[in-house]
């Protein structure tokens, strides 16, 4: 009999070579074939008859294959495939298809799945359908074995191929079956009976076999949106055993020893005395949420999250302050130099006057300088240490760490995130002499606990011994809460969602570039009025292959040409640290009034003067992009303008974004769409950002279940009690571990 860990070669019909195909889908034991669930379904019990198919509607037909062939147009070849259903035809189109021509024969028994449409003659047709050849109906008794199959006369479950096609959906059908009827009648529930029952869930047994051979009675319906109490069983324990490894890392944490930060009257009064101005309702909500977790005995591992322009800066800077006034240094880490410089200056005009000794570390620091800011951060001299990845270096030691802020934190590849969280572990071995003299702990530890499994043995007893820093993570791009409960689920949630006294609403308008004359007077007009204008395109340079606007040319056009009489600007990745710095000061002095620039400019750039962004070939941004750009404008109290200029023709989804950032300047609703246009791997660029990879389970589709999950995994780590016995919690956790390494795949690397 097959168990769920058996290595899945050992399925009848797989073998090693197979076992490789199946391994670049995640297949590696029969649990993981078992949960690579269908993409959809199709209804071969009552196929559809040629004759009763409407345009417009998506049907599946079995029919007959009459003709087929191939014929060349001035664009692309087009394949025809001719079906039928006794004296009924259907045409199917297949566009680019040449490699479809020796594909079909005559008589042969084809399941066909698509969008009807009519033809111009008047007659029916499926353009690009997806296929699958049966059989060949003109055999002996061939449509008694088709029906007795697992083809046709059932709902068939259709996958996604492997191996470029040589393995198919009929290969999974046939394997997955013979792997179900072979697997051993013992599963164990890892799920505890009281949970299962308070959300009638089906056994796991039962949910494998009618996820993918469903019963003839079962509403189709419910069959393609994943909502069967199969695919719910499937889908809520995939969320529940995430849920629980965050629940379980969350409470391995409070055991651990951390900073316990005094808060008494004279730092409260330093906080206040560095305050450009007064702070809003939900800065004292959110900085009060960090002062209690600093005061505590267990480290602070906290998200800050809000909009752009609402203030995280300051807060990062309040939080820093305590850490400080307590004798600790704070670690400030920024994913580009420009935005660690923009953080250094703002960090100079709060803080210097109030005396903290403040330094930047960056990457393109000549070396002499480079050593002596070291000198200074491992003899404690330097209060607020900023900096980018050269904070990495295993040459920076810290005296007295206390805070670790890390800034735009998705943006880091994954290894750069585990390497800055491990800083501290070897600042507290390499600074142990200091450390002693001031009786503190010596030992810091920081780590993204959301990119670690749980450690399931530990305890409260084998918590570390020495202090580990405090943490806040923060970011300028809103995260849906559906990605905040996984991604981020270990962590306390800040959320600042008030935009400081004095600003204005950013008005937003689409315009295409043929418009573009009265743009420029536009700008013209703001520029005469005394403020200054950002005008931003996709890439730096032209190339034959695209026709996008380059950021070089462009300046040359606009600096050249239509505002030979303004000071112009430019400013892209491509230019040195130096020169970088040089363009940015000038046009926060004012002695700039256009700056021609890429994305560079997305985060972290603070001009209140600026009250243009114009936007070129918008249509080429994400949205979260674009609502960053928008982002640099609308910080001082008068109107302030975004324009989205579009080139050429605009897909659909382009118009739907451009449309969202018209419609709002709201960064949570903005994301939440920028969630369902992308989808939940791409929202922070892939994996890398230490998204779960789910089988089953779709952040999007299943936000209630990923919150029952949530709610559910806290009342098991609550146990043993009346309703969770011990036994059952070991049992989750064991099956917690063994899925921790599939799940989050890649950010166990380091």
């Amino acid at each position: 009999m097959l168990e769920l860990t058996t290595p899945v070669q050992y399925v009848k019909g797989v073998g090693p070579k197979l076992a490789e195909i199946l391994a670049t889908k995640g297949i590696a034991t029969v649990g993981e074939l078992l949960h690579y669930l269908p993409f959809r379904y199709e209804d071969r019990l009552n196929p559809r008859g040629i004759g009763e198919l409407r345009a417009g509607e998506m049907a599946s037909v079995i029919a007959e294959v009459r003709n087929s062939g191939l014929f060349r147009t001035r664009r692309m070849p087009i394949f025809q495939l001719t079906v039928g259903q006794g004296r009924t035809r259907l045409k199917c189109l297949f566009f680019n298809a040449t490699y479809l021509q020796d594909k079909f024969k005559p008589g042969q028994l084809i399941s066909l799945y698509g969008k009807v449409e009519q033809d111009r003659g008047g007659g029916l047709q499926i353009i690009q359908p997806q296929f699958e050849v049966l059989g060949d109906a003109s055999g002996d008794g061939a449509d008694d074995k088709a029906s007795t199959s697992l083809e046709v006369g059932r709902i068939v479950p259709i996958y996604e191929s492997a191996g470029q096609g040589r393995v198919t959906a009929r290969w999974f059908r046939r394997v997955i079956r013979t792997a179900l009827e072979d697997l051993t009648p013992d599963i164990a529930e890892t799920i505890p009976a009281a949970v299962r029952g308070r959300l009638a869930l089906v056994s796991l047994r039962q949910a494998l076999w009618k996820v993918h051979w469903p019963e003839a009675g079962e509403s189709f319906e419910a069959l393609q949106s994943a909502r069967t109490a199969a695919h719910i069983r499937l889908i809520f324990e995939e969320l529940f055993f995430t849920e629980l490894g965050l629940e379980m890392k969350k409470r391995q944490l409070k055991a651990e020893t951390g900073i316990s930060f005094q808060l008494d009257d004279g730092v409260r009064e330093a906080i206040k005395k560095i305050l450009p101005f007064h702070p809003t309702t939900a800065q004292k909500k959110v900085l009060k949420e960090i002062a209690d977790d600093m005061q505590k005995p267990s480290p602070m591992r906290r998200l800050l999250q809000g909009d752009v322009g609402s203030g995280k800066t300051i807060v990062s800077f309040q939080a820093a302050i305590i850490a400080i006034e307590n004798g600790y240094q704070v670690a400030l880490m920024a994913p580009t130099e420009i935005l660690a410089q923009q953080h250094y200056f703002s960090a100079r005009r709060i803080l210097e006057n109030a005396g903290y000794r403040i330094v930047l570390l960056t990457g393109s620091l000549e070396n002499d300088r480079k050593r002596e800011i070291r000198r200074h951060i491992a003899q404690g001299n330097a209060q607020l240490v900023i900096g980018t990845h050269a904070l990495l270096e295993e040459k920076v030691e810290f005296a007295k760490p206390g805070l670790v802020i890390v800034d735009e934190q998705h943006r880091f590849g994954v290894l750069q995130r585990l390497k800055l969280m491990r800083k501290s572990g070897e600042i507290g071995k390499t600074s142990r002499a200091s450390l002693d003299r001031t009786g503190e702990g010596a030992r810091p530890h920081i780590e993204p606990s959301h990119l670690q499994p749980p450690h399931l043995e530990s305890s409260p007893m084998s918590a570390s011994p020495f202090a580990e820093p405090d943490v806040l993570v923060m970011t300028a791009t809103p995260i849906p809460r559906t990605l905040a409960l996984t991604l981020y689920g270990d962590l306390d949630l800040s959320v600042l969602d008030e935009l400081p006294p004095g600003r204005t609403p950013i008005v937003t308008r689409k315009v295409s570039d043929e418009r573009s004359p009265e743009v420029w007077d536009f700008v013209r007009k703001q520029v005469a009025k005394g403020h200054q204008v950002y005008v931003v395109y996709p890439i730096i340079a032209e190339s034959e292959e695209s026709e996008l606007k380059a950021a070089i040319k462009m300046y040359r056009e606009l600096s050249g040409e239509i505002f030979s009489d303004l000071k112009v600007g430019l400013l892209h990745g491509r230019l040195d640290a130096e020169l970088k710095d040089q363009v940015m000061r000038r046009f926060q002095s004012g002695e700039l009034q256009i700056l021609v620039a890429t994305t560079v400019i997305e985060v972290g750039v603070d001009v209140p003067n600026a009250t243009v962004m114009v936007i070129e070939h918008a249509e080429r941004f994400g949205l979260a992009q674009l609502h960053q750009l928008r982002g640099r404008i609308g910080r001082g109290a008068a109107k302030s303008y975004c324009i989205l200029m579009t080139g050429g023709k605009v897909t659909e989804e382009g118009e739907r974004r451009l449309d969202a950032m018209v419609r709002t300047n709201d960064g949570f609703q903005i994301a939440e769409l920028d969630l369902e246009v992308r989808g939940p791997g791409e929202f922070f660029g892939t994996r890398q950002a230490g998204i779960p990879n789910f089988q089953v389970a779709n952040l999007i589709r299943d936000r209630q279940l990923l919150e029952l999950a949530k709610r559910e995994a806290a009342a098991v780590m609550a146990g043993p009690n009346d309703e969770i016995t011990e036994v059952e919690i070991s049992r989750a956790l064991v099956a917690l571990r063994m899925r921790w390494q599939h799940t989050y795949g890649l950010v166990e690397v380091g």
